[in-house]
């Protein structure tokens, strides 16, 4: 049985948009991902371009506001380093999906791997993991399901590795020359930093909830 969370019905309503807020950013990742993955298993085109530019200012708007929240709080449901590691790597996984969208057509790449496509694919899931667990986090802070959610964001993110370790091998096998080798290594390690920060993002709110038990 889920366990019944107090905190979450007697703290100050300015306190509980510390939640929502994550959850709006969680949401603007989890687009950010799919609107990725759209445009790797099909091609770049300007309605890709303005989407991008959209999710990325909304990303940044959030970010801004999860700042400026916390800066006028005195009291904080969690602590505010927390809050802050939250914040700030929910904006990094937005920044870097975003910054490789854009990069597909800032690199000209027209033709895209199978290695590109299987990370496409696998950070669409890592994306709904984290939604899934800022709402577990937002609603019911419970240990069990949490810890059955950071784990599987770990399985995700170790299939991550898998993919990339595979593309670095490709790249280099002589079949690239230098400057495809430059473009697809930084697209790659773009959506490597997204897979790192999602996992950094469940871990930290496993870490509060431990400490909040």
């Amino acid at each position: 049985m889920p366990k019944f969370n107090l905190l979450s019905y007697i703290m100050p309503v300015e306190d509980k948009l510390f939640f929502s807020f994550f959850q709006n950013a969680a949401s603007i990742c989890q687009k950010s991902a799919n609107l990725y993955n759209e445009i790797i298993h099909n091609h770049f085109n300007e309605d890709h371009k303005e989407l991008a530019l959209k999710y990325k200012k909304k990303g940044k708007l959030t970010y801004r506001a999860i700042l400026k929240q916390l800066n006028k709080s005195f009291i904080t449901p969690i602590e505010r380093e927390d809050i802050q590691i939250i914040a700030s790597q929910l904006n990094k996984i937005n920044k870097k999906i975003i910054k490789a969208c854009l990069n597909l057509e800032v690199y000209r790449i027209n033709s895209y791997t199978e290695e590109m496509k299987e990370q496409a694919f696998n950070l669409v899931l890592a994306a709904e993991k984290l939604n899934v667990m800022i709402q577990k986090f937002k609603k019911v802070s419970d240990v069990k399901e949490i810890t059955a959610l950071n784990i599987e964001m770990k399985e995700i993110e170790s299939k991550g590795d898998e993919i990339h370790r595979r593309a670095m091998a490709s790249l280099f096998s002589g079949q690239y020359d230098a400057v495809e080798i430059i473009k697809f290594r930084d697209m790659y390690k773009e959506i490597e930093t997204a897979f790192d920060a999602c996992f950094y993002v469940t871990d930290t709110i496993l870490n509060v909830v431990l400490k909040q038990n």
